[in-house]
């Protein structure tokens, strides 16, 4: 079962603490995390991204560290699978109740026990939505179809300090208030929560405090960028979920109070992945090598084009293989080998793919000296090339100075193992 995941989970050493950066300063998170979902995934968050550990998926070999993570992870799919079901449901309800076709049935059940749900194959029949448009329902099923989970992880009382809630006096913060980045629009966000809850607690409840009692887990929800409108503070217990329904993502703000026990949850998004899988980075290495070709003699390599326009692109294709891709996976040192060796492979490949395009880079610097360029063509080239390259050296020193922090003061145990430059 799904509490059972998390647990296996943490006594792998599976969660852990991001660094991400905000308005140039990087920070590590209070809640430690775990990106699980669909192969060859990523998300984005904060100026990090994260990489799934796979679910387990048809047609994929993944081989986890361990039969348990492997069910671990197979728990989080169906727990998936259920959420995808109770969004369609609950988006379903809210359209017929604003259409006024029929009265509004549909009712999130928190104390529901989801085992029985489980065994259902699919997602809801096309029967069960006979009020709604084809075009409806397909955009339904888009919206709420997730393709990940990032898994959360606090104890509060072993963190040494807790920034409070600003703007409502609503206590500890594990959370800040934010938006969910890098969504599919109007996406559905579902939220499992599993507080381990013990004497603390209940002693705190029994005590009958006025406002938000700070033993129990809240979500808070706020207006966009409004503070004069109060906040809410919505309680969470063992096995709650809620969902987050149509825009509410983009007109409200969300935060994560801390109660007393530790916590686990696993947030279910429809992650906008038109530039976060590999399927996608691999098309573009693709793109970018179609530029390269070598001598069927000497096997000597050259550019087929200096053309402006060729140029830059394999140039922006290079500087977002390195810095969207190798160098974010392997700044979070071996953490996935935690759970699966499965993206080592892709990983190799894409640094074979980041290998040919710095010789690329040789060539292009070679051949824009040569004289018997027209200068015109030349004088384009090179402006155009410096602009991406003086991209590259800035971003290098910037992944210099993260790297530099993450050794001397957040994880000095972590192992950065890409030096490809």
């Amino acid at each position: 079962m799904v509490q059972e995941g998390f647990l296996t989970l943490r006594k792998h050493d599976c969660f852990f603490q991001d660094l991400v950066r905000i308005k140039g300063k990087d920070f590590v998170t209070p809640v430690s995390r775990i990106l699980i979902g669909n192969p060859g995934c990523t998300y984005k968050y904060l100026n990090t991204r994260l990489f799934t550990v796979p679910w387990p998926t048809e047609g994929y070999d993944i081989k986890y560290c361990s039969p348990q993570v492997h069910d671990a992870c197979k728990a989080l799919i169906r727990l998936n699978d259920y959420l995808h079901i109770e969004a369609v449901k609950a988006l379903q309800g809210q359209n017929l109740f604003e259409t006024k076709e029929i009265k509004d049935s549909t009712v999130i059940d928190r104390e529901q026990n989801f085992a029985a749900t489980f065994m259902d194959k699919g997602s809801v029949s096309k029967d069960q939505s006979s009020c709604v448009s084809e075009d409806d329902y397909i955009s339904l099923k888009n919206r709420t179809s997730y393709n990940l989970t990032l898994l959360n992880y606090m104890d509060p009382l072993q963190m040494l300090y807790l920034k409070q809630e600003p703007y409502f006096g609503m206590g500890n913060m594990a959370v800040s208030w934010h938006h969910d980045e890098n969504l599919v629009e109007r996406s559905t966000v579902a939220v499992y929560s599993y507080s381990c809850e013990g004497s603390a607690v209940e002693e705190s409840n029994e005590q009958k405090l006025k406002g938000r009692d700070p033993a129990v887990w809240h979500v808070g929800l706020k207006v966009a960028w409004d503070i004069e409108t109060p906040g809410l503070a919505i309680p969470l217990h063992q096995g709650d979920f809620y969902l987050m329904l149509d825009d509410l993502n983009m007109t409200h703000q969300h935060c994560v109070l801390a109660g007393f026990s530790p916590r686990f949850s696993s947030t279910h998004r429809v992650a906008d992945c038109s530039r976060g899988t590999l399927e996608y980075i691999f098309g573009q290495c693709e793109l970018a090598l179609q530029n390269l070709q070598a001598d069927s003699e000497s096997m000597a390599l050259s550019l087929k084009s200096l053309e402006t326009a060729v140029v830059k692109q394999v140039e922006e294709i290079h500087n977002e293989v390195e810095f969207e891709w190798l160098r974010q996976f392997w700044f979070q040192g071996k953490r996935y080998l935690k759970c699966t060796d499965w993206w080592l492979k892709p990983m190799a490949k894409l640094e074979e793919f980041w290998r040919k395009m710095e010789v690329m880079t040789s060539l292009v610097l070679s051949e824009v000296g040569k004289e018997e360029q027209i200068e015109e063509q030349r004088n384009e080239t090179l402006s155009c090339f410096l602009l991406v390259l003086t991209e590259r050296q800035k971003l290098r020193q910037e992944w210099i100075a993260r790297r530099t922090a993450v050794f001397t003061v957040l994880f000095p145990n972590l192992i950065y193992s890409w030096e490809g430059i």
